[in-house]
């Protein structure tokens, strides 16, 4: 549970306004909210969330009522056009960019955005050049993707431990004083457990969890084959939470649950193809193998090492790449063929990978006594509590130009 600390009083400062946006899928929320609630206790400054669905408010909301967080305000951004809009598309979240075109005069409004995306950097171009913009990552994985060299036009970034910050600063991504190694707040929500009947039997919980990326995905190849293996051997149960961007499209999803209809009346097969429990770490806590590709979410299960097993499906050179890391986890195969053998070889064999295991869950989390979310709060705190609020901020020089309507300090 995140740590319940006194309020502090402003002392003289002038409150800043905070906006916690969430323009992406539902998992991001999951990487701001711990703190969110931390800075809500904290009078120097006033929390908004601003998401562009009501399941993203919804789901803030609830984390919110469940760590006690003080003084929050919560805002659906978007209109009419913005909901036609999504729907033609069809993804669970509007496309990204008009909806920041809708958010953009609201958004205008705050001394500070904290956002897990990189996109929202865009409003920086559509004249938010004032405010201060601060990223909290979304996962600590040892993909590329996770080092974007968009990073370094925050002005202020949360790490969660010396893997990254490494990283980044040989990759130029941050710079000293713009940054704070804090942990990972994530790991700070208590989430709730499995229902106790999701099984029908005790076994062993083995995690199948396929990322997105086609390129890289074992699921289009695989996914499916693999289930079917499973269903027809009892040994184990298995969970079955791919990415929660592989099946964000609404469209996609229906057609993918119809194709998996087959194991709907499997006692030892759970399949979860984008809902709340796929993203809040719980099939993560009570699998006892994680069978996976290239996903950051292989370190929420192993910072309690167990078995891992991963699978290429791309025929990739990845032996000393720091992008695949985590494949030292545990066996690779580049076949699914015989997959629940494989499983259980890797449970046998567990001890062999046991060191790298801990070694990278070292680096990869800076974990003191002090909650990641309190940290978080109090680098974020400080590093806005010396710069000056727009509030108290003197307006910048506007010079007149001939013919053309003065620019507004916002824009």
């Amino acid at each position: 549970m995140l740590h319940r600390r006194t309020e502090r009083v402003a002392e003289g400062h002038n409150t800043q306004k905070i906006c916690f946006f969430f323009n992406a899928q539902l998992h991001h929320v999951y990487h701001a909210m711990p703190l969110a609630v931390e800075l809500s206790r904290d009078q120097r400054f006033a929390v908004n969330i601003v998401a562009m669905t009501d399941e993203h408010l919804a789901l803030a909301r609830e984390i919110a009522h469940r760590h006690g967080a003080v003084r929050i305000g919560f805002i659906r951004a978007g209109g009419p056009v913005l909901a036609a809009v999504t729907r033609v598309a069809g993804g669970a979240t509007p496309p990204k960019l008009p909806a920041l075109a809708a958010a953009r005069s609201l958004l205008a409004g705050y001394d500070a955005i904290v956002v897990p995306e990189r996109t929202s950097l865009l409003l920086r171009h559509a004249g938010l050049r004032r405010t201060t913009f601060i990223h909290t990552c979304h996962g600590a994985g040892d993909r590329a993707v996770g080092y974007d060299r968009r990073i370094r036009q925050f002005d202020f970034v949360l790490l969660a431990g010396e893997k990254q910050r490494r990283r980044m600063l040989d990759e130029g991504l941050i710079r000293e004083g713009h940054y704070a190694v804090v942990g990972y707040g994530k790991f700070d929500l208590t989430e709730g457990r499995l229902p106790d009947r999701l099984f029908a039997q005790d076994r062993p919980i083995v995690l199948y969890n396929p990322h997105f990326s086609k390129r890289l995905s074992s699921w289009p190849s695989m996914g499916i084959d693999i289930i079917r293996q499973f269903a027809q051997d009892d040994r184990f149960n298995l969970i079955v939470a791919p990415h929660v961007r592989l099946f964000d499209n609404r469209r996609k999803r229906a057609a993918m649950e119809r194709r998996l209809a087959e194991f709907a009346g499997n006692g030892h097969i759970h399949i979860d193809l984008g809902s709340a429990a796929s993203v809040d770490m719980r099939y993560a806590k009570a699998a006892s193998v994680y069978l996976g590709d290239v996903s950051s979410q292989v370190y929420e299960f192993v910072v309690r090492p167990r078995p891992c097993l991963f699978l290429d499906s791309h025929g990739a050179q990845w032996q000393g790449d720091p992008n695949y890391r985590h494949w030292n986890y545990g066996p690779v195969h580049q076949s699914a063929d015989g997959i629940v053998d494989k499983v259980a070889d890797a449970i046998a064999t567990h001890d062999r990978y046991l060191p790298a295991q801990q070694e990278g869950i070292a680096e990869t989390f800076d974990r003191e006594d002090v909650p990641a979310s309190v940290r978080a709060a109090e680098a974020v705190a400080d590093f806005l509590s010396h710069r000056p609020s727009r509030a108290s901020a003197p307006a910048p020089l506007v010079r007149k130009r001939p013919s053309k309507k003065p620019i507004l300090a916002h824009e």
